[in-house]
């Protein structure tokens, strides 16, 4: 495949409001050692991605300024050693950064063939969200067929897909939106119960649902005062995994309820883990959730798609957090 020696790409001009993202002609990448080049049909937009607008949240060392964590499109050209891939794959990929763009480059092994019966904006959807929410609700929360998930934000991208993968292996779910119409997205989801932050108490609301016994498993992105609060939703052995602060990553917190209920408290970030360590969070996505979009049980729930120029209007509507389910860049 023919690649160009320009691209068009989404850059930040500034630190700043939507209004900084600008369409700007850059160089068009070139895929290393174990990597490829992905001509880009759609691109996730991304809370990460709004931070590192606002410059609050650079990019890794050695990582382009472009942002964009997730892409769907097809091979344009595969590095040394990228063998499972050839050009003309059409893949779906999580990248550190460059997504906004015509040509973004990603590391082999973190990237999976298109589901069937998924277009590429649909496809696109997947990567940052997936992967967050097998990695922290399975794999650091080690959720159980049977036990009781509580998720944070549940009309979100992580929440809906939260969700419908909890679901989807036997488990029973309790998510917090903010209005009633969210509330009713999360029901018809999947979700067991639905409570609205704004006029009730998730922790009452959580232990009723579980006959007192509460939350085996608690995602959580807001932080500050929900992180006493989780400690008290919790059941006995619980674990709380953070993936996020939309509030403060500061608290006063009671720690007492953590020996008492014999909790765990952990977290992660994606995007500055290691190559292997994305490698094997794909892997486990693909063996584990692939079989489920493949057969319809799950899919990647789509709020708006807006034109690649446009991506100062789909961060706009982002910090309106009006939307229900995933935001979308589509070439």
């Amino acid at each position: 495949m023919s690649i160009p020696a320009t691209m068009t790409a989404i850059g930040i001009a500034s630190p700043g409001g939507p209004e900084m993202l600008v369409p700007q002609e850059r160089e068009a990448p070139r895929p290393g050692e174990g990597e490829i080049l992905i001509k880009v049909a759609a691109a996730g937009v991304n809370p990460p991605d709004v931070a590192q607008r606002k410059g609050v949240y650079p990019p890794p060392p050695g990582v382009t300024d472009i942002p964009g964590l997730e892409v769907a499109g097809v091979v344009a050209a595969c590095g040394p050693g990228a063998d499972r891939w050839k050009e003309g794959d059409e893949v779906t990929a999580l990248v550190s950064g460059g997504g906004y763009a015509q040509y973004c480059v990603a590391h082999a092994t973190h990237a999976l063939p298109v589901p069937g019966g998924l277009t590429a904006v649909e496809a696109a959807a997947i990567p940052e969200t997936f992967f967050t929410v097998w990695h922290n609700v399975f794999e650091r929360g080690g959720l159980k067929t049977g036990e009781t998930l509580l998720v944070h934000g549940g009309s979100s991208g992580i929440g809906t897909a939260a969700i419908q993968l909890a679901r989807a292996f036997g488990a029973r779910v309790i998510t917090t939106a903010g209005s009633a119409e969210k509330c009713d997205a999360c029901r018809r989801l999947g979700a067991d119960l639905a409570i609205n932050y704004k006029a009730e108490d998730f922790v009452a609301l959580t232990k009723s649902a579980t006959a007192g016994a509460g939350a085996d498993v608690i995602l959580d992105m807001v932080g500050g005062d929900y992180i006493e609060r989780n400690y008290e939703a919790a059941a006995v052995e619980g674990r709380i995994v953070q993936i996020a602060f939309q509030g403060s990553p500061r608290a006063s917190v009671d720690f007492r309820r953590i020996m008492l209920k014999r909790l765990h408290h952990t977290g992660s970030t994606l995007r500055s883990r290691s190559v292997p360590d994305k490698a094997a969070i794909a892997q486990a996505v693909e063996r584990n959730v692939w079989p489920l979009i493949a057969a319809g049980k799950v899919r990647p729930v789509m709020d708006k798609v807006f034109p690649f120029r446009e991506a100062a209007k789909a961060h706009a509507r982002m910090e309106s957090s009006i939307h229900i389910g995933k935001i979308m860049l589509a070439m």
